[in-house]
């Protein structure tokens, strides 16, 4: 009786302090993300007032890559990415420097018309302000990475309003296949408490229900399905793309700036050719693809090639935004070729545009909810899942650590970071995927 009181205890104390803790990581966290998100919004506004504003691209680049290679190296690329390695490489340790280098990158980049997002640094202010909390408290490692998780958590849902999502992303954006537990209460508390922050200091949150709910039929929850597999090849088409404009940038041997440089001028060109609506954010072909208008068939190839130019060559943002204009624009086009409704599928390409390419089918599947309604809930979880399987055990987060096989047919190391990961195929004897080979082998000859 004695030994359950003591437990029981423990965990009330436990319960507790990581309610206090939790709490002030998502206050600190939701105050940053406001700064941030009302400077860049001023300087987004004053930048749309010129219309050739896009043409100091070049210029952006340059100094994005120039502060962040004198001051802090590890605001480099996309801030989420940066985040996750610092869990699993330095147990959660991020230079001070880092935040307020990757807010300055960020609204550079994306005043100017940088193909990015506004999650990565929010990511990053989460993560940098959880690491100084847990330098001021004197934590271990074990509860430095808690603490940082949250800040992730709390800087997800402090960007987009989705407080549940935000804490699920956070814990499940770690390891493909394994949700951390043990972090999930404080990761609730500090994404509720990011987003109650935000929301009470003014941040004004996009949300879109969709009304439309089909009558369920076999021939459609396999069109639904079939949508997952596409939107699985789209986000296995953007990490392949960034895979190889990273190689890319890393053969052009020159000065890290001069690079800006180039990608910059590139995007100014590429603006010219295609539009620039595929510069910035590109929130209005988000909205228009979820109101159900038609967009441009190829948009989402555009929207890949101009994100990764942006994120390998000196810009400076995060990743989900980009994922989200390519996933609406993805489902749209996908839409119109199956004749179905527009502004679902639109809705269903976002999240699961998330779910393969960041590898959180969990967490989009709630973030669909929160975002659209409960009404697309069964049709966007069942697609966002297929997605997640379709990308394989590749994530356009490659510090990510692989926790399970997506197939008992292939081969694959778990327990490294998917950069280091080189899957091999595995064939069982009697197993249904080597019978499909063999009867394709017979057809075709190969």
């Amino acid at each position: 009786m004695r030994r359950r009181l003591a437990e029981e205890t423990i965990l009330f104390v436990s319960i507790f302090k990581w309610f206090i803790i939790a709490s002030a990581v998502g206050a600190l966290v939701g105050f940053s993300t406001t700064a941030f998100l009302k400077t860049l919004s001023w300087s987004t506004a004053y930048a749309d007032k010129y219309s050739y504003f896009f043409l100091l691209l070049p210029v952006a680049f340059f100094l994005s890559s120039f502060i962040t290679k004198y001051l802090a190296p590890e605001a480099e690329g996309h801030g989420t990415e940066k985040v996750i390695e610092a869990i699993h490489r330095r147990s959660g340790h991020i230079k001070v420097l880092v935040v307020p280098v990757k807010l300055l990158t960020t609204v550079i980049t994306l005043a100017t018309g940088g193909s990015a997002g506004k999650e990565g640094p929010c990511a990053q202010i989460g993560g940098g302000v959880s690491s100084i909390l847990a330098d001021i408290l004197k934590f271990d490692n074990a509860d430095r990475k808690k603490l940082v998780i949250c800040g992730i958590s709390a800087g997800f849902a402090s960007v987009f309003g989705t407080p549940i999502a935000g804490a699920i992303f956070g814990i499940e954006v770690l390891f493909i296949g394994v949700i951390m537990y043990d972090v999930l209460l404080p990761s609730f508390i500090a994404g509720v408490v990011g987003y109650q922050v935000s929301a009470a200091f003014g941040i004004e949150y996009f949300y879109h229900p969709i009304d439309f709910v089909p009558a369920f039929s076999e021939l459609f929850f396999m069109k639904v399905i079939l949508a997952g597999i596409f939107f699985g090849l789209c986000s296995l088409s953007l990490i392949e793309g960034m895979k190889l404009f990273k190689k890319l940038a890393d053969k052009i041997n020159v000065w890290e700036p001069v690079k800006g440089l180039i990608g910059g001028a590139a995007l100014v060109i590429l603006a010219f050719v295609f539009s620039t609506r595929y510069l910035g954010l590109g929130l209005e072909t988000i909205e228009s693809a979820l109101e159900g208008q038609s967009v441009a068939w190829w948009s989402f190839p555009v929207k890949i090639v101009f994100t990764c130019i942006t994120l390998t060559f000196g810009g400076s943002g995060g990743m989900v935004t980009p994922l989200f204009f390519v996933g609406a624009t993805a489902g749209s086009l996908f839409a119109n070729i199956m004749g179905l409704d527009l502004a679902t599928f639109a809705g269903i390409g976002m999240v699961c545009l998330l779910a393969g390419s960041a590898n959180t089918p969990i967490a989009a599947s709630i973030l669909a909810v929160e975002l659209f309604g409960p009404q697309v809930a069964p049709y966007a979880a069942v697609a966002c899942v297929a997605s997640f399987l379709m990308t394989g055990h590749r994530s356009v987060y490659p510090s990510q650590v692989l926790a399970m096989k997506k197939s008992s047919s292939i081969d694959v190391e778990m327990g490294k970071e998917v950069e280091e990961i080189r899957a091999k195929f595995q064939l069982r004897k009697r197993s249904l995927v080597r019978i499909i080979f063999s009867y394709w082998r017979k057809l075709f000859g190969r």
